[in-house]
């Protein structure tokens, strides 16, 4: 697919991307790379973090970094921006994607696990703006901060409350620092697209043939398909380009109609039984269990 943009459309720009060793973030780098950023990834995984820059990298080796950082922590997070102000210059742009989610009954969920999703997305997300925005704030320099939601925000969605919740909050963010920072140049929007399939991800929303009745079947999208990773980079690109620097506040559904449709939720697992359940923690448990052994190599 031939991009509508200009190869030279973010010449120029810095551009983070958090959880961005895997997933929506890792396919959303090389469009950044392959339209004239710098783009930095970070992670927890090493391994990963740097297989994803060298295939982001591909078209123009040495344009993505890579650092391990838990967005959870505030002082990693705060210790890896300086040090990229401090070793290539400040950033341009800030991707919060990193995430974490699974579907489960919230009767059985532990705080444990509801720490591991909230502290990522919410706390992730905090994290890293604050830490950009008070440098750029500090520096006198611009800045657009671009992060990954879904239409839960609007919605809610059973089965899935943690990350409702702490996407919700990152939505509330949005709308909040962009009337407190417009007066410093810094933009604040989010993106809240509808199913795109990346492998860890589709495993833990959809980890058996009933749990496909929930927010990931593409039969319930009226444009009748699941989106695409490029689609996601476009309108990213177009955020964080100076296409429209009075575009501030707004999270943009970009879903197929779903929302309006449906709406995207997970509703539709109200009809499992506990049985049902059962066997989806058990397929959630074998592939989290997967990844973490990934991340030990």
């Amino acid at each position: 697919m031939t991009s509508p943009y200009a190869a030279d459309l973010l010449q120029g720009k810095r551009i983070l991307i958090t959880g961005g060793g895997t997933g929506l973030g890792r396919g959303v780098a090389r469009h950044l790379v392959e339209h004239g950023a710098e783009v930095h990834l970070w992670g927890r995984r090493e391994h990963v973090l740097k297989e994803a820059a060298e295939e982001a990298s591909a078209s123009r080796p040495g344009s993505v970094h890579v650092r391990t950082v838990d967005v959870r922590d505030f002082e990693q997070v705060d210790d890896g921006m300086e040090a990229i102000w401090k070793e290539q210059g400040p950033l341009t742009g800030v991707v919060n994607n990193a995430a974490a989610n699974f579907i489960a009954q919230t009767k059985g969920l532990t705080p444990r696990a509801f720490e591991a999703i909230s502290g990522t997305v919410m706390n992730g997300s905090f994290h890293t703006t604050l830490a950009a925005g008070k440098r750029w704030i500090a520096d006198g320099l611009p800045g657009s901060v671009v992060s990954t939601l879904t239409t839960w925000v609007w919605t809610g969605s059973a089965f899935v409350v943690p990350s409702a919740m702490a996407k919700a909050a990152v939505h509330a963010m949005t709308m909040s620092l962009a009337v407190e920072w417009a007066q410093y140049g810094i933009r604040l929007n989010a993106l809240a697209p509808g199913p795109i399939p990346t492998d860890y991800a589709w495993e833990m929303l959809n980890p058996t043939d009933k749990s496909s009745v929930g927010a990931t079947q593409v039969e319930q999208i009226p444009a009748g398909r699941a989106g695409t990773i490029t689609e996601l980079a476009n309108l990213t690109m177009f955020l964080l380009s100076d296409a429209c620097d009075y575009l501030t506040g707004q999270t943009i559904a970009m879903d197929g109609g779903q929302m309006l449709a449906g709406p995207g939720t997970f509703a539709g697992l109200t009809s499992l039984s506990d049985a049902d359940w059962a066997e989806i923690k058990e397929r959630s448990r074998s592939a989290s269990a997967a990844s973490k052994a990934q991340r030990s190599v």
